[in-house]
């Protein structure tokens, strides 16, 4: 099958296309074919190096697909060839910047037919990531207010609708150019990160969500309230220290699982949730989307059109 695939660790230049080994369905999964595969941060992140150094080559990257179900794994009984499904891979060696990937039936969704499979693979990752650190980890309520850190991003701009869903009011971070976007989204404050220091015209809010990292993780307790907590995805795998005895610091554990993908469907169908802005790239140009999205400074998602 054609892949995007790299052979050492390194920059977007490692990124090559070309053909892979086939991918087989074992016991108690599906053989996907791959119509779509979206691209985000933690892939970069393993092609740099900056995770667990990989060992086996080529390496496929890719950690969310939307596509057709072509072959099912012994025990599979509640899935059938032909089903269009979504979901996110399990291990990071499980790759779908492909034309096929085997993954636990049970860890996939059935794609609505309300949206292309280039909709549903830029919402699998992002959705996933999102529900689990408003609603589970932060368990957010109507009333409260957050601050949303880099909203323009995938996983920040759908963490903003969820938070309206829910009745909270939600300030959030970004560039200028990105203001109209998030108002679209929800955002009842938007704050210029290149003009002004949040500390200063936030405080006192019941949650944090920071999505961006670096300086920004630290500086994101002081506009907590005393009992206020915080959820961080951009610094690392366990959550940071925090330097206050008044508020909690939480590193979301995003597992896989079925009933999330389907709460995104639902918040969708609902119209709570609206697909974020995507540019589409082939896989032969996995190289340039990495590039992009590792500056950091795009909004929405970019999504791989495999077939």
């Amino acid at each position: 099958m054609k892949a995007a695939f790299f052979m050492k660790n390194g920059g977007p230049e490692v990124m090559q296309y070309g053909d892979v080994e086939d991918p087989v369905a074992g016991a108690g999964q599906v053989l996907v074919d791959v119509h779509a595969a979206s691209v985000n941060g933690a892939d970069w992140k393993v092609r740099s190096g900056s995770y667990a150094p990989i060992t086996k080559f080529p390496y496929v990257a890719g950690r969310d697909f939307s596509g057709t179900v072509a072959v099912l794994g012994d025990g599979v009984k509640d899935l059938k060839v032909g089903d269009p499904v979504f979901g996110v891979v399990e291990q990071v060696a499980d790759g779908c910047y492909a034309e096929k990937v085997a993954i636990k039936s049970s860890i996939v969704a059935k794609k609505p037919d309300g949206l292309t499979h280039v909709e549903a693979a830029a919402l699998a990752l992002i959705g996933l990531t999102a529900l689990v650190s408003i609603e589970d980890t932060l368990q957010l309520k109507s009333g409260e207010t957050i601050l949303i850190q880099g909203g323009a991003g995938g996983v920040a701009g759908f963490a903003v609708q969820v938070a309206k869903h829910i009745g909270a009011r939600v300030i959030t971070t970004a560039s200028a150019a990105n203001h109209d976007y998030l108002r679209k989204l929800g955002a009842d404050q938007i704050i210029d990160y290149n003009k002004e220091d949040f500390t200063r015209v936030v405080s006192g809010v019941d949650a944090v969500f920071d999505t961006v990292g670096g300086d920004v993780t630290q500086r994101s307790f002081a506009v907590l309230r005393p009992g206020g907590r915080a959820a961080f995805i951009g610094s690392g795998p366990t959550a940071p220290a925090s330097p206050r005895s008044d508020v909690t610091s939480l590193r979301p554990k995003v597992g896989r699982d079925r009933a999330h993908l389907e709460r995104i469907v639902e918040l969708v169908a609902k119209g709570a949730v609206r697909v974020p802005e995507i540019k589409t790239y082939s896989l032969s140009q996995a190289a340039e989307a990495h590039r992009v999205s590792e500056g950091r400074h795009l909004r929405g998602k970019l999504v791989f059109k495999v077939r």
